[in-house]
């Protein structure tokens, strides 16, 4: 940031020069598995961006995710999705806080996004899965949130709409249940339309926040293979069942899910990041002397993988990453329910165009 002194930006080159710990962010700075340690690191960044603004509010925000996320929030079961997981929300949230932090540092007064929208924003950062957690009464029929794949940002931001009033932030229900969106595939994001450009900003910024964190993850690939997969299987997304008797095959393994991913990677950098949230990952370079340490891992994890790919050599992707989940049998549950699925569509052949039909 600003004024850093140059014992402190050879301090950050020399950590992330290091080897990167598996549940530590890009930076390898922060133990992005950690509440407390996620809350202290975004709540620096926070009051440098907004001398004398008040944190209690985000400080309340972790600690009811915290508890949202493990089990103790009053009426849900904790988080059991494997990907999308405490790590996963905690390490996007950083990320929010930093581009804010950037942000703030670069633009004009006029466009500054203040204190009171980028708590708002930080805020719907830290419930932007929320719609993953079942709740115990609504959500009965259901075992595992991945069911709610194709529908979770949607139930984020219905949460969003009953937590904020709770505490004293009704003002932002329209706006923060509207950027959550700016995080998931569910609505059009070129018909989200808001008042305040600087709201845009604010979903630009979350959005740009998901993809960067989730991507530069030290283990993105084998988390992709092994647990991505699982959660398309059980939400409908990696065989879609386009109509009575018909499926569409997106993916057919894990390795497959992998083998598609640079294409993937490259549609996303074009027309998410750059074109629909306006290359706003542009102001992370502000904290780190015009580099993108996010970019870099991404583009790392993706080169090592095409380098998997053409060699044919899977074994090289063998990180082994920790779970940070709320349910002590997730795991096992969530290959159960797979397996489960899979084997429903067994009596099923797949064409070349990749529809299943029955046989």
């Amino acid at each position: 940031m600003r004024g850093e002194t140059s014992a402190t930006k050879t301090k950050k080159k020399r950590i992330m020069s290091q080897d990167r710990r598996n549940d530590y962010d890009v930076s390898n700075t922060v133990q992005v598995s950690d509440p407390v340690a996620v809350r202290n690191a975004v709540y620096e960044l926070y009051s440098k961006a907004f001398p004398g603004a008040s944190y209690d509010k985000i400080w309340l925000a972790f600690y009811d995710f915290e508890r949202l996320f493990t089990g103790r929030y009053p009426g849900y079961k904790g988080c059991d999705t494997t990907y999308h997981d405490v790590q996963h929300t905690l390490d996007m949230t950083l990320a929010v806080a930093r581009l804010i932090a950037g942000y703030e540092s670069s633009v004009e007064a006029k466009d500054r996004l203040g204190a009171r929208r980028a708590q708002m924003a930080i805020i719907t950062a830290l419930f932007h899965d929320a719609g993953y957690i079942r709740h115990e009464e609504r959500d009965a029929d259901f075992s595992n949130g991945a069911e709610f794949t194709l529908c979770h940002v949607t139930r984020s931001a219905d949460f969003l709409r009953r937590y904020l009033p709770e505490h004293g932030m009704a003002r932002d229900v329209a706006v923060s249940s509207m950027i959550v969106h700016f995080t998931g595939y569910e609505i059009d994001l070129d018909t989200i339309e808001l008042d305040d450009p600087r709201d845009i900003i604010c979903g630009h910024l979350i959005g740009t926040a998901d993809l960067l964190a989730q991507m530069a993850d030290r283990c993105y690939l084998e988390k992709c293979r092994d647990r991505l997969y699982q959660e398309f299987v059980v939400g409908g997304v990696a065989v879609e069942n386009a109509k009575p008797g018909e499926y569409m095959v997106r993916y057919t393994s894990g390795q497959d899910l992998l083998k598609k991913t640079p294409v993937f990677y490259q549609q996303v950098m074009r027309d998410r990041l750059h074109r629909k949230f306006n290359r706003v990952y542009r102001y992370i370079e502000v904290l780190y002397d015009g580099q993108n340490p996010y970019i870099d891992a991404i583009a790392n994890n993706i080169a090592h993988l095409v380098r998997v790919i053409e060699s044919g050599d899977w074994s090289l992707l063998r990180r082994e990453p920790p779970y940070f989940l709320g349910i002590m049998d997730a795991v096992k549950e969530l290959e159960l329910l797979t397996k489960r699925q899979l084997a429903s569509l067994s009596g099923k052949a797949i064409r070349a165009d990749g529809v299943l039909m029955p046989i």
